[in-house]
Parts: C-alpha cells; sequence; structure tokens
C-alpha cells in the first residue's frame, strides 16, 4: 500500500507533462513571433529613415547643394550601411563639393563590387579626366560605354560616348576622338538630328568626308534642316568639292538669310569656280581670259606686297617674283595664250607661288587671293 501514493503521483505528472511542454513550446513560439514582430518593425523604422534622408539627399543633389546632400547620405547610410545607392550617390556628392580624393575612395570600393556598373566606371572616367590622368579616364570611360545600365542603356551609352568624344576635343586628339566618332555613328539609326550632331563633331575633329556623309544623311531624313544645309557646304567647301559646296550653300542662304558665315563662305566659293581655270567643263576662250585676269591680279598683289614692304624685309618675295612676272606679262593674253596653250600651266604656275608667298607677309587678302590660294591648293601636284 505505501507504493500506491507514490504510483499515483508518478502517473499524475506524466499526464501533465505534454500540457506542460505544449505551453512552453507555445511561449517559445509567441516569444520568437514577438521578437520577430519587434525586428521586423526595428528594420523597417530604419529603412523609413533611411529612405528618408536618402531623398533628402538626393533633392539637394539635384539641386546641387553638395555640402547638405553629403550631409543627408553620409546619416542615410547610419541606418543602411551597406547600401550600394547611397554610397555612390554620396560619392557624386563629394564630387560636387570638390572632395574628389574621398569620392574616388568610394567609387573605387563601389568598383572592386560592380566592376561593370555604367555610374560608377563614368564616376571615375569623369575624376581621372579632371586630374589630367587620361589613360585612366579613357579605359574608364569605355567601361562606361559597354558597361550595365539600369534603364535607357544606349542613351547612356551615346551619352557616354559624346561626353569622352567632346573630352577628346578639348584635348586637341582628333585622331581618337575621330574613332570614338565612328563607333557613334554606327548606331544612330534614322535620326536628322543626331546624324547632324554627329557630322559636326567630326568637322571639329577635321574628318570633312566623315562629317559630309553623315549631314547628308541627316537631310535624306529631313532635308530643310539649316544647320545640315550648311554644315554639308562647310564640309565640302573644306574638301575642296566647290561645286558640291555652292549647291548647299545657296540653299543654305535661301532658308536663312542672316546667315552670315555661309553668305561669306558662298562669295569665296563662287570666285573660286569662276577664277580656276582647270575646272571642268570650261571652253578654250573662257581658260584664256581666267588665266590672263588671274595673271593681273597676282601682278596687282606683288605690287601692292612691294610697296608695303618696310626695312626689315627690303627682299621679301615680291622681289624675286618680279622679275620673271614682269618678263612673262607680254605673253599672257588671251591671243598669246591662243598661240602658245602651255603659256597657262607657266602663268598659274607663277600665279600660285606669288599668292603663296606674300599671304603671310603682305597684309591681309582680299577675296580674289583668298580664292587664288584656295585655288592652287586644289591643284597642289597636278
Amino acid at each position: 500500500m505505501p507504493k500506491g501514493p507514490k504510483w499515483l503521483d508518478l502517473s499524475h505528472y506524466v499526464s501533465r507533462e505534454p500540457v506542460i511542454l505544449a505551453l512552453l513550446s507555445g511561449m517559445a513560439i509567441l516569444s520568437t513571433l514577438a521578437v520577430a514582430g519587434l525586428s521586423r518593425m526595428y528594420n523597417a523604422q530604419q529603412d523609413s529613415l533611411a529612405n528618408r534622408w536618402y531623398s533628402r539627399g538626393t533633392a539637394d543633389l539635384n539641386a546641387k547643394q553638395f555640402h547638405s546632400a553629403v550631409n543627408d547620405f553620409r546619416t542615410a547610410l547610419l541606418y543602411s550601411r551597406d547600401n550600394f545607392a547611397y554610397r555612390l550617390d554620396l560619392a557624386e556628392a563629394l564630387t560636387g563639393e570638390n572632395r574628389v580624393d574621398e569620392a574616388s575612395a568610394y567609387l573605387v570600393n563601389l568598383w572592386d563590387r560592380q566592376p561593370e556598373n555604367g555610374r560608377v566606371n563614368l564616376d571615375l572616367a569623369r575624376i581621372a579626366a579632371g586630374k589630367g590622368e587620361m589613360q585612366q579616364a579613357l579605359r574608364y570611360y569605355h567601361n562606361a560605354i559597354y558597361a550595365v545600365w539600369p534603364t535607357g542603356h544606349e542613351v547612356e551609352r551615346r551619352n557616354t560616348r559624346l561626353e569622352l568624344i567632346h573630352l577628346l576635343l578639348r584635348i586637341d586628339d582628333k585622331t581618337q576622338a575621330q574613332s570614338e566618332l565612328i563607333g557613334l555613328a554606327a548606331n544612330l539609326g534614322d535620326n536628322a538630328a543626331q546624324h547632324a550632331q554627329v557630322a559636326a563633331l567630326f568637322l571639329q575633329a577635321e574628318d570633312y568626308e566623315a562629317g559630309l556623309a553623315q549631314y547628308r544623311l541627316s537631310l535624306r531624313v529631313d532635308r530643310h534642316n539649316q544647320a545640315a544645309m550648311a554644315g554639308a557646304g562647310l564640309a565640302a567647301f573644306e574638301l575642296g568639292q566647290y561645286p558640291l559646296a555652292e549647291r548647299y550653300l545657296a540653299q543654305a542662304v535661301v532658308n536663312d538669310p542672316e546667315d552670315a558665315a555661309s553668305r561669306a563662305r558662298l562669295k569665296t566659293t563662287e570666285l573660286v569656280l569662276a577664277m580656276d581655270p582647270f575646272r571642268r567643263p570650261v571652253a578654250v576662250a573662257e581658260r584664256n581670259r581666267i588665266v590672263a585676269d588671274d595673271f593681273a591680279k597676282a601682278g596687282e598683289r606683288l605690287s601692292a606686297c612691294g610697296a608695303s614692304a618696310n626695312a626689315a624685309a627690303p627682299a621679301g618675295p615680291q622681289q624675286s617674283l618680279m622679275q620673271p612676272w614682269i618678263k612673262l606679262k607680254p605673253q599672257i593674253t588671251e591671243r598669246g595664250l591662243r598661240r602658245n596653250p602651255d603659256l597657262a600651266n607657266t602663268a598659274m604656275d607663277l600665279v600660285f607661288a606669288i599668292e603663296r608667298e606674300t599671304s603671310g607677309i603682305c597684309g591681309s587678302l582680299d577675296d580674289s587671293d583668298t580664292a587664288l590660294l584656295l585655288i592652287a591648293k586644289l591643284h597642289e601636284g597636278n
């Protein structure tokens, strides 16, 4: 009988154990849920504060309030320490505040994490360019051109390449600029304004042939584009394609009578065409008349140069050129040229020599002298 109560106590405990375990498990679950809830609330509060400060920083950055933006982004990072976007915008704000070394440190760290990120590479390129580290700048610009961009990647790539081209033109690296322009021109489609923009850059890089081709593509899409019309005239003029230049420039002046540059260029173009005895087609009689007129014009230039000579240059080019001009003058008439056609080349060789030799030392050129120099350049080596 003494064992009975103990057995009853044990069975009573055993019967209550599942209930106790269930209660303890429930309490543990409730505690876990409470902790998780509190953690979520805390994280949500942290995210809310981070977003609030980040929004303020973005507004300040867009307003170019760089000092305030730096403080805003730093505060945002207190609540979201490893946020990539926050760190990137902080770097840009530091750059805007001219704290370049700090910005560079952030950007290099971000580049290590995402070397394919377009914005990071572009920011690093700008910093390198600002320091004059052109090889590094080129490397980062090219990374940015072919990088990953979140949206509008083609626009971002085109704008990045344009920025690089403008940089190359500023430092007078025309060869590299031409190379970048070729890459840019390959992806323009049928956008007339973009073709005209690239054409103008080709002209700055002194690739007039490529510039003319781009202007023509622009005009094919929009034949009323005044900038493209005037630009095509300029490109053809620089290439010595004067009949084509005359066509474009004449239309540019019709489209915009206030376009003084095109009007002046058109006047020179018309003089070149009128004063070039070697252009085709031209009748023999007309050629002889032009040669005689050009010869007389060169003589006037030589005389004017002699009159303006000073004591510092008593033996200028006019001294050595005047004698052969005087000797040849009696033969350079329309009749003399008709009788001896070979004299035309001799006369024009002397004309070109006179214009070249006097161009830099005998005062400013008039329109006819400018035209004769362009004709001389056009027929060099012929």
